[in-house]
């Protein structure tokens, strides 16, 4: 067991670290899961069966705080290129009306996202540790995107939802 699994039982539950398990490996009924991880986002209940003008405003607030972040984050010189290709993904992202198109995408923005907030990379062995320690709730986002596979074949729909939570979380941080 790596130290993130052992860190996330000390902030999460079994049944909601086990929904995460559910949600990755089955192709149908994984809704439920979903839901589960968007409570421990502090999502209320039916995440997965949120209507169209709440997914809409769901994205509008995600470009919102993520523009933001991106653009209040305090960076060396030679990051500031890294902000400006973000911003331009950010809009390639939201233009695309396919969730599984958007899929990779997705992940390369919340990386790229994350290392300019953090100032290190995310995919280095003790970054999700290191977010659990300093910031609870961001660890627990960080655990749910670093648990993603880096592509799928998953349909639209799981797409939509796996990347839903991942918005969810950042329209709200």
């Amino acid at each position: 067991m790596t130290k993130q699994a052992d860190l996330i039982t000390e902030f999460l539950d079994k049944k909601t670290i086990d929904s995460l398990s559910v949600f990755l490996n089955k192709e149908k009924g994984y809704e439920s899961s979903a839901d589960a991880i968007a409570a421990a986002f502090g999502f209320g209940k039916g995440f997965s069966k949120m209507k169209e003008e709440a997914v809409e405003k769901l994205v509008s607030s995600f470009k919102n705080n993520l523009t933001l972040l991106i653009q209040k984050t305090w960076v060396e010189k030679s990051d500031i290129a890294l902000k400006d290709q973000l911003l331009y993904q950010l809009d390639v992202f939201l233009s695309n009306k396919s969730w599984k198109d958007n899929y990779v995408l997705f992940l390369q923005l919340i990386n790229q996202a994350v290392f300019l907030m953090f100032g290190q990379k995310p995919d280095t062995p003790d970054f999700a540790e290191y977010t659990l320690r300093i910031d609870p709730e961001f660890g627990i986002f960080w655990w749910y995107i670093s648990n993603l596979p880096p592509k799928t074949e998953w349909s639209e729909e799981k797409c939509r939802l796996a990347m839903l939570l991942g918005m969810y979380f950042l329209a709200n941080y």
